[in-house]
């Protein structure tokens, strides 16, 4: 990348000293703590020298009351794109992890609370996850139920095993032969297209259907059929575990940066949104301003995505942009992964 080539080799190895440096003792890093940690056989002085040269580029900045130095935002992106060496998960994480997901995997909702909380167990950070779009879930059969004279039960059962319900009012008293034959139709035309499908050509792929009763049952459900096949909950609910490892850090020994962390377990709604973006394949790193939300200006988020019933989840975990990356981003990929298995 253009920002990695614009660095000599002493410029590269020094900011990802100070990054490491700064990762691993939370202290903005000095020249003599970089120079005794990293081993790069470079002096303090000369350390010192590239780190001023860093901060004149924008990697690096200092506090007011410290004369180390801290990465800025960009320095983390330079640092996870094109500099880092990614590590894979330890064993025994990974065998904590098949441990604790394999016996909560007969409820996926619980099994995604359950992967959220151990994923922040083992990387000290706050754990997320979200389930995947309803909508985007392809649509196995119908089941049309008389409940009473003018009421019907539509179920919908999806492809990831999940079953949502909603109630039809039809002002017309049904057979239950009517009932059995729509119940066929709609089976027929519609069975195997995500509900986004449903909805986009419900009166298209209905239009040809003869008269009668079954047709005017038909014809109910089209012009309700927006509201009928819009069952994508408001907001999918985010999974959070538990953000008491991150009061411990650093980042959030002052009021004012924990009441932001738990504005953020509470209301979830910027979380929500951010995971909701994510439903793509393969691993994704927000890193501080990059986020969208000036809520999440100073976190990092790490997601990466799990597929089910044809759809897409995220699983990640959130904290300060000070991570371990290297081992985070491995043991985030791992997890979707293992989630991904256990929901086939």
């Amino acid at each position: 990348m253009a920002e990695l080539e614009s660095l000599n080799d002493r410029e590269r190895q020094v900011l990802e000293a100070v990054i490491e440096t700064y990762i691993a003792t939370a202290e903005p890093a000095g020249s003599q703590t970089v120079a005794r940690r990293s081993g790069l056989g470079i002096s303090p002085a000369s350390i010192r020298s590239t780190m001023s040269e860093l901060e004149a580029k924008g990697l690096l900045y200092h506090p007011h009351t410290s004369a180390g130095r801290i990465p800025t935002d960009r320095a983390y992106r330079l640092y996870v794109d094109a500099i880092m060496r990614r590590r894979p998960p330890e064993e025994h994480h990974v065998e904590t992890l098949e441990i604790e997901l394999g016996s909560s995997a007969s409820a996926s909702e619980e099994l995604l609370r359950r992967a959220a909380q151990v994923l922040g167990i083992l990387t000290q950070e706050l754990g997320v996850a979200v389930a995947p779009a309803l909508e985007e879930i392809v649509l196995e059969r119908f089941d049309l139920v008389p409940v009473t004279s003018d009421r019907l039960l539509l179920v919908f059962n999806l492809r990831s095993g999940t079953v949502r319900t909603i109630y039809v009012r039809v002002p017309v008293i049904v057979d239950p032969a009517d009932v059995e034959s729509v119940q066929r139709l709609l089976n027929e035309r519609l069975a195997g297209l995500t509900l986004r499908e449903v909805r986009a050509t419900l009166a298209e792929r209905l239009r040809d259907v003869g008269g009668g009763r079954s047709r005017e049952l038909l014809d109910i459900i089209i012009a309700e059929g927006d509201g009928l096949f819009d069952i994508q909950e408001r907001g999918e609910p985010v999974m959070l575990g538990s953000a008491s490892v991150l009061v411990d850090q650093p980042e959030f020994a002052s009021s004012e940066q924990m009441r932001t962390l738990l504005t953020l377990t509470e209301r979830r709604d910027a979380l929500r949104e951010a995971l909701a973006e994510r439903r793509r394949e393969g691993l994704v790193v927000t890193i501080g301003g990059e986020h969208g939300d000036p809520g999440l200006t100073g976190f990092t988020l790490v997601t990466s995505t799990y597929r089910r019933g044809g759809a897409t989840g995220v699983i990640g975990v959130l904290g300060p942009t000070r991570m371990p990356y290297d081992k985070i981003i491995g043991l985030v990929e791992h997890t979707g992964r293992l989630v991904e298995g256990l929901l086939q």
